[in-house]
C-alpha cells in the first residue's frame, strides 16, 4: 500500500481564524490524552470517509504541530494525494467542539477543545494552517 507523509500545522497559537477564534496553548491538550492521536480522522474538507491516519499531534510553542499519512485505500484518498503532490491541497483544518471559551472583544478565546478531526481542505479557515509532504514511501 502506497502512502504519503504529511506535516504541518493545523493550528496556530494567538492568531484569529476567519470565524475570529484563536487557540491557546494547552487548549488541545485534554482533547489528546483522553482520545490520542490514533481517535482524531484525517478526512479531505471534513467529509466522513477518512483519507489517511496522523502518527503525531503535539503542542509546541508554534501551535497544534501534526504528521500523518495520506494512505491510497479509496479514490478519495487517492484523490488527496494526488492534489497534495501537484501542490493544489495544502491547508488543514480542525474539526472540533468548543468545550470551554472565553470572549475578548470580537475574539472567541477557546481554552479546551474536544479534538474530532485534522481535514485536508483547500481553503482553510485560518489561512496560516498549511500541510507539506513529508516524504512517501511504499509497504
Amino acid at each position: 500500500m502506497a502512502e504519503m507523509g504529511v506535516e504541518g500545522y493545523a493550528s496556530l497559537w494567538h492568531v484569529a481564524d476567519l470565524n475570529r477564534d484563536v487557540t491557546v496553548k494547552g487548549c488541545f491538550e485534554a482533547s489528546l490524552r483522553a482520545r490520542s492521536v490514533g481517535g482524531v480522522r484525517m478526512l479531505h474538507q471534513h467529509e466522513d470517509a477518512p483519507v489517511g491516519v496522523w502518527d503525531e499531534m503535539l503542542e509546541d510553542e508554534r501551535g497544534l504541530f501534526v504528521r500523518g499519512r495520506v494512505m491510497d485505500w479509496s479514490a478519495g484518498a487517492r484523490l488527496c494525494q494526488s492534489l497534495v503532490k501537484a501542490g493544489a491541497l495544502d491547508g488543514l483544518s480542525i474539526g472540533f467542539r468548543a468545550v470551554a471559551a472565553r470572549r475578548d472583544g470580537a475574539l472567541r478565546v477557546l481554552t479546551t477543545v474536544d479534538l474530532w478531526e485534522v481535514s485536508l481542505v483547500t481553503f482553510p479557515m485560518l489561512p496560516g494552517a498549511r500541510l507539506s509532504r513529508s516524504g512517501s514511501r511504499s509497504s
